[in-house]
């Protein structure tokens, strides 16, 4: 009798097991929202003839693109730390991943060191307790012990943008060894459920892609500089990646009940995208980014125009995973009512902190519906633009509408200071007579 119970109880758990689906996210690393051969609008232009990225272009017609998906931040650490535990940048007080500017360089304003360190819950361990296995290979960035102290069963450890010059062709940047590594990881989860997350080095070290692409790109585009060439065909490298883990849950029967997502970290360094701005950056080419979701329910070949946040994934994945009741003062929504073209509950609009200097000086937005406030805190200008229709925020709307923009930068620092944000001060330091650092090169910085 003890025996058939035992029995029992096995074959539950195995039938809630495949119940509850299995959640992958690849995570690219400085990848601009155009930077793929997949649209990720379906009107603005939104993507590349010089990349070619097929195994992405067949997982969107497979599943959900993302045209107003956003990294939390524009830069990789605080995105990372944000998307395991649901909370702004601005609310972790972790907005920065490379030092903070000194008094000493004369900029205007000066903002507080970020926190560094992971206080809060991560849905890696939310999901372990609802019975899922958990792995993260590739970069971590964001110190705390690495993710084995932070959910994961399994993991490459505490690493950082360093490891991508180490791997080399016929392993660039690691993605065949990640690869493996998933697949091994996969096989040993049989009897449960997994969370497998892909936070790939590359886009780092574009010069270690595979001899094939860059020979094979260096012909396509004879009049590129290196380096683009180099990070097209790193590009192509990635894709590569993730068609070989795609076909292997195919092969595992795995994809039926498997979610898969696709996004990036934050925008690049280019001059060549489509958006305004770039990485260090809250204009759109900091922080939009390529975002497609496939898996069980979402209708192939669709589009959601509705902001998204890389915020809004624990709540998302608790909520697939059955996974209970969630922490207190989470920021992020659970978004899957949009896979059925319904509507989602945010408690606030949008919020993006970044109040220091690196592709442009300090500013916070936020985005509510189809509008975008930005605040620029060296010249105190407030913009505002409709980034449905205008994504490459090229029409400040704030003097015709001086009203509304000044209604939403109420709202915009109201949030700031409910989430307490260290809000950057004026640097005592300061010389007007001196020259200012550029921050920017395409936007020359003189003395005032």
């Amino acid at each position: 009798m003890r025996h058939f119970l035992l029995l029992s109880i096995l074959c539950i758990q195995q039938a809630l097991a495949k119940q509850q689906p299995n959640i992958i996210l690849l995570l690219s690393d400085d990848q601009h929202w155009d930077a793929t051969s997949v649209p990720m609008h379906p009107d603005f232009p939104s993507s590349s003839k010089k990349h070619q990225t097929p195994n992405l272009e067949k997982l969107a017609l497979q599943g959900m693109r993302f045209s107003a998906a956003y990294s939390p931040a524009p830069v990789c650490a605080p995105t990372r730390v944000s998307i395991l535990t649901g909370k702004s940048p601005a609310a972790l007080h972790w907005c920065k991943a490379s030092p903070v500017v000194k008094s000493s360089e004369n900029t205007k304003y000066l903002a507080s060191p970020s926190a560094k360190n992971i206080k809060d819950p991560t849905f890696a361990s939310q999901l372990q307790k609802a019975g899922y296995k958990t792995a993260h290979f590739g970069k971590w960035h964001i110190g705390g012990g690495g993710p084995e102290a932070h959910g994961f069963d399994v993991s490459d450890g505490d690493i950082g943008n360093e490891q991508s010059s180490k791997f080399k062709d016929p392993n660039p940047v690691d993605i065949v060894g990640m690869t493996n590594r998933a697949k091994s990881f996969i096989n040993s989860t049989v009897e449960s459920p997994f969370y497998l997350q892909m936070s790939y080095l590359a886009l780092h070290s574009p010069e270690n892609a595979s001899q094939k692409n860059k020979d094979k790109f260096a012909k396509l585009l004879p009049n590129d500089k290196e380096r683009s060439v180099q990070r097209i065909a790193l590009t192509a490298d990635l894709d590569s990646g993730v068609g070989t883990l795609i076909d292997f849950l195919k092969e595992k029967q795995l994809l039926e009940n498997t979610y898969i997502i696709y996004m990036a970290d934050n925008g690049a360094n280019s001059r060549t995208s489509n958006l305004r701005g770039g990485k260090g950056s809250l204009y759109e080419g900091g922080i939009r980014i390529p975002f497609i979701i496939v898996g069980p329910n979402i209708p192939a070949n669709s589009w959601s125009h509705t902001p998204i946040s890389g915020i809004d994934f624990f709540p998302t994945f608790c909520k697939l995973a059955g996974a209970g009741s969630l922490p207190d003062k989470l920021e992020g929504s659970d978004i899957t009512p949009l896979f059925n073209k319904q509507l989602i509950k945010r408690s606030a609009p949008l919020l993006f902190h970044f109040p220091h200097y690196q592709k442009s000086p300090p500013q916070s937005a936020l985005i509510a519906g189809n509008y975008k406030i930005l605040y620029d805190y060296e010249s105190q200008h407030t913009s505002l633009y409709n980034i449905h229709l205008d994504p490459a925020e090229s029409n400040d709307l704030s003097t015709k509408n001086p009203e509304f923009a000044h209604q939403l930068k109420q709202q915009l620092f109201s949030q700031l200071t409910n989430i307490n944000a260290a809000i950057p001060q004026p640097n005592p330091n300061f010389d007007p007579s001196k020259p200012t650092p550029n921050f920017d090169p395409r936007k020359p910085r003189h003395s005032k």
